[in-house]
């Protein structure tokens, strides 16, 4: 079912959200036209709608007329069971675009960096109808990689680097403002979420193992693990990613994967700019867990399996580099101890390519919501899992995390 534009998102309430965003009372909006922003299976946590805006202003005695493109995010209708998640969800991100990007942005400006992590926000609102406006960033270049072929070399490498920058300016604000960071206690994996998100991870866990029971190329005591992994996974992700203080920690974007990724090309289509979307989980706390989240969601098959090295290093060059930069007192990790977090958190990785690569690589076509995948006749459908793609992917990471023990209760 399409999405419909809300009635009171009209060319009255944008003229409104302009005047105060651009404090320009002369704004005069003359037409609007409202489209949904995304397809099924791009987003699945919020509503959203683009807006086209016509509009005049005076500018040195002078009427102009100008255009603008805005993105509106709109908490979804709920049930009882789903409304404290999305409610919950929806505070962090506008939280996070209105206090903590601002301040995280003004730190690499100040660099001089032409880095810039995310969209401008022009508008939040906290009560009913909750939503936030914020810059579409389309009509500068910006686009979603083709999720179903993973990301190239190219894109990680763009990709890493800006979380590289993301993090390290998280340090150097949890340095200077410690509350403005480390109150994003949550994320995705906490003992406090309902139900509704438990749900989504077993389940879909479970569908995994009914699947690779079907696939001759896997051994099946790997289905069987798989199975038993299924009762405890949220339990197991929410333990690697337990807060621990006196490791090295960030503010981590939380659901760093190719649907929240835009990215800016050249006239050869090769990746040179990116941004940051979608700040509804981000969680303070080790770095494993957008890194692994990365890996077991993004890379195509043949770069993860042959770049992972070098997209780490890459990752931990701009870490560095820019913490330096910034005057940070605290101390980045060397190579050896980045790579001792990862293996000590490996298992996110496995949450992630269980859970949430389905949803990159499942036809477009078949590909459903949100409430389809978890209400479809009151049970579990995901039709992610029968891709061909997905199975070629899996046929080949299963077998490597059973040798590293992850599949191991």
């Amino acid at each position: 079912m399409a999405i419909e534009c809300p009635i009171w998102l009209d060319a009255c309430y944008v003229q409104k959200t302009l005047r105060n965003a651009e404090q320009d009372e002369s704004i005069e909006v003359s037409g609007i036209t409202v489209k949904p922003a995304t397809v099924k299976g791009d987003n699945y946590s919020s509503n959203m709608h683009r807006i086209s805006v016509i509009f005049s202003r005076i500018r040195k005695g002078q009427k102009i007329i100008e255009t603008k493109s805005l993105i509106a995010k709109v908490i979804p209708e709920s049930t009882p069971e789903d409304e404290d998640m999305y409610v919950g969800f929806f505070e962090v991100e506008m939280s996070m675009v209105s206090e903590t990007l601002p301040l995280m942005n003004k730190a690499l400006t100040e660099l001089g960096m032409s880095i810039s992590l995310s969209a401008e926000c022009l508008y939040v609102q906290r009560e009913d109808p909750v939503h936030l406006i914020i810059e579409d960033l389309t009509p500068a270049g910006y686009r979603m990689a083709e999720r179903e072929a993973g990301l190239d070399l190219n894109h990680c490498l763009v990709a890493i680097r800006n979380l590289g920058a993301f993090h390290a300016s998280s340090i150097s604000l949890a340095e200077k403002e410690p509350t403005a960071v480390k109150k994003y206690t949550r994320g995705m994996f906490h003992k406090d979420h309902g139900l509704i998100v438990v749900e989504f991870f077993k389940s879909g866990t479970k569908t995994l193992a009914e699947e690779t029971a079907k696939w001759p190329e896997l051994s099946p005591g790997i289905s069987e693990k798989i199975s038993k992994l299924s009762e405890v996974i949220y339990e197991k992700a929410c333990e690697v990613t337990r807060l621990e203080d006196d490791n090295f920690n960030v503010l981590n974007h939380a659901d760093f994967w190719i649907n929240n990724m835009l990215f800016r090309y050249d006239d050869h289509q090769k990746p040179i700019d990116y941004k940051f979307v979608d700040f509804q989980t981000c969680h303070y706390g080790s770095p494993a867990v957008d890194l692994l989240y990365f890996f077991g969601t993004s890379p195509a098959i043949d770069v993860l399996m042959q770049h992972r090295e070098f997209i780490t290093r890459e990752y931990l060059v701009t870490l560095t580099d820019i913490m330096a930069k910034l005057e940070c007192s605290t101390t980045p990790p060397s190579f050896d101890d980045l790579q001792e977090i990862l293996r000590k958190n490996a298992f996110y990785e496995v949450v992630a390519s269980f859970t949430i690569l389905p949803l990159v690589l499942v036809d477009k076509s078949k590909a459903k919501s949100i409430d389809e995948i978890l209400y479809a006749d009151e049970k579990f459908e995901n039709p992610a899992y029968q891709g061909e793609s997905y199975r070629k992917v899996m046929t080949r990471l299963l077998p490597l995390y059973d040798s590293m023990g992850l599949l191991d209760l």
